[in-house]
């Protein structure tokens, strides 16, 4: 459980036999019998980590170790036990000890909870070297019901023990903890009334699949033992709206979306959470519409190199990756096309366009993709199915680096349904939001001004087009949009700057008709 950002180097039992010393961990379940578990095994300082098998001898430097892991015993009619332990050893010769889970004391948590919580909480815990930077990186963890989880106290300062708390009713209630040690009491209190609220609001339509699995993870500003533990939301067709109550600090809400063949598809991790007591949130996922949302075409070294991975996906996630596609990008100047090719990052991890600009003027790079995801079946009637750019721009000089001096485009049409559906021959209200965000540390942004924002919308799928009355107020943009008696709605924006730059953005199924 809770496997941070940074891996830890594991070393295992076969590599290390030539060592001078060696350490074997004989693990006891709660009635005394011996249970055969995987013990990490964590160097102090270094934070080298190993991984044997209880009962196994496992060769090492002489030196201080901690040693931790999971007892778990299963049961007919029901999960079992857990019980999480850990050791400081001082390892010099051939050094035996044993880990004994008779002695661990039951995780407790409590909350005054609602009448329509009628079942224990599940418990997420770990136990962590905390002498390195990343502890839950090296840590041994598992869950279960309450009264079926427990820990072996320890209050060495060279160990952290965290958990998550779950209870389930008509909302989610989920509490975290850190601990310096394996307290002599592992568990805690907590009140509703010291809670903040996040609601989660899913919508259907845009997604490759329907099945959307929502969660939290909690994710404190300095790395404990609780980083990274996850409590699940929701995993159910979109679209729906969940509520869950959190213990105050900083979460990661996530998506996971499941396609026709259950394999995963799409997801992502929106802007970090933090969170005090009270405070009422809400996270979206898959509202229209859908388009890209990071890359712009960089310049430098006479030539312009684009990258088409965030062409569809969801704003609310951002983020310089989205759903797979594949797409065709060509680079022109005048009547003269430079280079075409179609891409796609699907198993592929190189969807680069590169193109040489050797010569200052005017060039033109268009992008014409859409989902692409062989094996599955996309759902009737998915929106944000297909997405061109088409940007215009001067290239003053060739070899100098900048990005070039153009937009993307957010659409953000208000009023849809959780379906992402307008009400029949009504008029929508379209957010329009031009944007140029950072590349990296190493490409120079440079501030590129509005002049002008202009939108159409289709109805007959991109055949005809019919300009939107827009309105501006300080940054913002609003298209009026009239809707069809029934099908879909396509969206196109035309961002010009002073200078005659271009970007012209069109998606496709930008939201529909019901």
């Amino acid at each position: 459980m809770g496997v941070a950002a940074l891996v830890p180097l594991f070393v295992s039992a076969a590599s290390a036999q030539a060592a001078s010393a060696s350490l074997t961990m004989t693990t006891l379940g709660r009635h005394g019998t011996k249970v055969a578990t995987t013990v990490t095994v964590v160097a102090v300082p270094s934070g080298r980590t190993y991984s044997v098998s209880s009962g196994k001898r496992l060769g090492l430097p002489s030196g201080r170790y901690l040693a931790m892991t999971d007892i778990y015993e299963s049961a007919p009619d029901g999960l079992g036990t857990d019980t999480i332990g850990a050791q400081v050893v001082q390892v010099s010769g051939n050094k035996a000890v044993t880990l004994d889970a008779r002695k661990g004391k039951a995780v407790k948590v409590s909350l005054d909870t609602p009448a329509d919580v009628t079942d224990p909480p599940r418990i997420s815990a770990q136990v962590c070297a905390a002498g390195v930077d990343m502890p839950s990186a090296f840590s041994a963890g598992g869950w279960n019901d309450e009264g079926s989880l427990f820990a072996i106290p320890n209050s060495s300062p060279l160990l952290q023990f965290g958990y998550l708390a779950q209870w389930s009713g008509d909302d989610g209630y989920v509490a975290v903890k850190n601990s310096k040690g394996i307290p002599a009491a592992p568990g805690g209190s907590f009140k509703r009334s010291q809670l903040a609220s996040v609601h989660f609001a899913v919508r259907s339509g845009t997604e490759m699949g329907t099945q959307v699995y929502t969660a939290l993870q909690a994710e404190p500003k300095v790395d404990d033992c609780t980083t990274d533990l996850m409590a699940g939301v929701r995993d159910d067709d979109a679209p729906y709206g969940a509520t869950v109550h959190v213990t105050p600090g900083t979460w990661q809400p996530r998506d996971d979306i499941s396609g026709s063949n259950g394999e995963n598809v799409g997801g992502g991790f929106p802007k970090l959470r933090t969170l005090t007591a009270g405070q009422s949130v809400t996270q979206s996922f898959g509202r229209a519409v859908w388009g890209p949302t990071h890359n712009l075409p960089l310049l430098g070294g006479r030539s312009v190199t684009f990258w088409p991975d965030a062409l569809v996906n969801d704003p609310d996630v951002g983020g310089g990756s989205g759903d797979v596609t594949k797409e065709t990008v060509v680079l022109s100047k005048g009547a003269t096309t430079v280079k075409k090719q179609t891409l796609t990052d699907w198993r592929n991890s190189d969807d680069e366009f590169f193109a040489p600009v050797r010569s200052a003027g005017w060039y033109r790079l268009t992008v014409d993709g859409g989902r692409y995801r062989p094996g599955i079946t996309f759902p009737a009637g998915m929106l944000s199915s297909r997405v061109t750019l088409d940007w215009h721009f001067k290239v003053a000089d060739p070899a100098r680096s900048w990005v070039a001096p153009v937009f993307l485009t957010r659409f953000l049409p208000t009023g849809l349904n959780g379906r992402n559906q307008a009400a029949p021959n009504t008029t929508t209200t379209v957010g329009v939001t031009p944007g140029r965000e950072s590349q990296g540390p190493d490409t120079r942004l440079t501030s590129v001004s509005v002049k002008s924002v202009r939108v159409w919308s289709s109805a007959d799928g991109g055949r005809t087009w019919k300009a939107a009355t827009v309105t501006h107020s300080g940054t913002a943009w609003q298209a009026s949009v009239h809707n069809p008696a029934s099908g879909a709605v396509a969206l196109r924006s035309e961002v010009t700057d002073a200078a005659g730059d271009s970007s012209v953005e069109t998606v496709y199924r930008a939201y529909a008709i019901g």
